[in-house]
């Protein structure tokens, strides 16, 4: 394990854990620095994947007091019941698809120019439904009706394409669906613990036995340091979000996405 594959892995769990939660998408963001210095080898691809298990961590620890309140309740608390059946039932569809895919999603993690097309039609979609005028019929993940459970589920499906967003797709379809825009970025954390859970879980059954010592070694690092850079970010995002909804967000993901695709266009 040399010292710069050590600064590469540093590098892409920083990328990670700043842009997880965050409507620009973590994958795509990834895996054009990863282009950009280097870092893009057979096992990089996984390692992006199961690095963002440390991100979901973080989220743990910030709603630790919700999530064991749920826990508890979950025998005999009706809140409790809704908040998991929501979460449940909005983490099938991705699985279900993501399951059928797993190949194509490993290649398309590889195309910077998929990705740089997926950042700026993403933006330009949050610009369109920021302009819309959106009544919010329901504030908060315990009260969120089945059916609209289920279309933020099937909205999540648009992320297995690298550049969409998990976030970005999950949090645009909650509030197209009437979610007010705190409940919105708070589900997308809460969606992110069990869809990121089985995605490092099958991304670790499918590649593991490629990986080598070294290579668990710079896991340990990226799981580590995307913790700790997502743990910075997850409340200052719902603050954010709050006073200046999702506009600026749309505007970085169209220029980078412009900027990438003119950069990997000429390689």
């Amino acid at each position: 394990m040399t010292l710069w594959a050590i600064i590469q892995a540093i590098i892409i769990a920083i990328v990670e854990g700043l842009t997880e939660f965050l409507p620009v998408s973590s994958t795509g963001h990834m895996a054009l620095v990863g282009q950009l210095i280097g870092f893009n080898d057979e096992n990089a691809a996984s390692f992006m994947v199961i690095i963002q298990l440390g991100a979901i961590l973080a989220v743990c620890v910030v709603y630790w007091k919700r999530l064991w309140a749920v826990a508890m309740g979950l025998f005999h608390n009706r809140d409790a019941q809704l908040f998991t059946r929501n979460v449940l039932v909005a983490v099938l569809p991705s699985m279900v698809l993501g399951l059928f895919a797993y190949k194509a999603i490993k290649a398309a993690i590889g195309s910077p120019i998929i990705i740089a097309w997926a950042l700026i039609i993403g933006g330009i979609v949050i610009l369109l439904i920021e302009r819309m005028a959106h009544k919010a019929t329901t504030t908060s993940v315990e009260s969120m009706s089945l059916r609209t459970a289920i279309g933020i589920g099937l909205a999540q499906c648009l992320s297995l394409i690298p550049g969409v967003s998990r976030s970005g797709a999950t949090i645009m379809g909650a509030l197209m669906l009437g979610v007010e825009r705190k409940t919105a970025a708070e589900f997308t954390f809460f969606l992110a613990i069990p869809t990121m859970a089985a995605a490092t879980a099958y991304d670790l059954y499918k590649s593991i036995d490629h990986f080598r010592a070294d290579d668990l070694s710079l896991l340990a690092i990226g799981f580590v340091v995307a913790f700790v850079t997502a743990l910075a970010v997850v409340k200052g995002f719902v603050a954010f979000v709050g006073r200046y909804g999702f506009t600026p967000f749309a505007w970085y993901r169209i220029v980078i996405g412009l900027i990438a695709l003119i950069y990997f266009s000429n390689k």
